[in-house]
């Protein structure tokens, strides 16, 4: 069954990367999730689908999740980040900090990071809250 879900994770992210629509792959997100509700990187997608699909309510829970199964993500902290922005909510400044520490502590991961920030900008244009968030890390 794991090796299922991992095949169906690895579908769904060829999918995206190829360039298929963020609203097309998010309900595969969401079985994903609802199959393995421990793997934190389902659920740092899902948010992130749910941002592009301008679902903030919907990618605050799942971000949500994402960082309490797994803090030292980046990525899952940066679209807790965009979520809190987008509902108007407060703690964006903690997330920040820690994707800031990561970022310092394992320089490597800024080309990952600047890569998601970049499809995004594209995948979403005029995205506000990108934008800061982007400023802020300086990527």
């Amino acid at each position: 069954m794991e090796s299922s879900q991992e095949n169906l994770f690895d579908q769904a992210m060829s999918r995206y990367q190829a360039g298929a629509d963020a609203a097309e792959i998010l309900p595969l997100f969401i079985q994903i999730t609802e199959a393995a509700p421990r793997q934190s990187a389902g659920w740092t997608c899902l948010a992130w689908l749910q941002l592009l699909c301008e679902q903030p309510e919907e990618a605050l829970r799942s971000a949500r999740f994402a960082v309490k199964l797994n803090p030292q993500d980046p990525q899952a902290r940066i679209n807790l980040s965009l979520a809190l922005l987008e509902t108007d909510s407060k703690g964006v400044r903690d997330h920040i900090q820690v994707v800031q520490q990561v970022l310092t502590m394992a320089p490597e991961v800024s080309d990952d990071l600047k890569g998601a920030l970049e499809d995004g900008m594209q995948r979403r244009p005029g995205w506000k809250a990108l934008e800061k968030v982007k400023t802020w890390l300086n990527l």
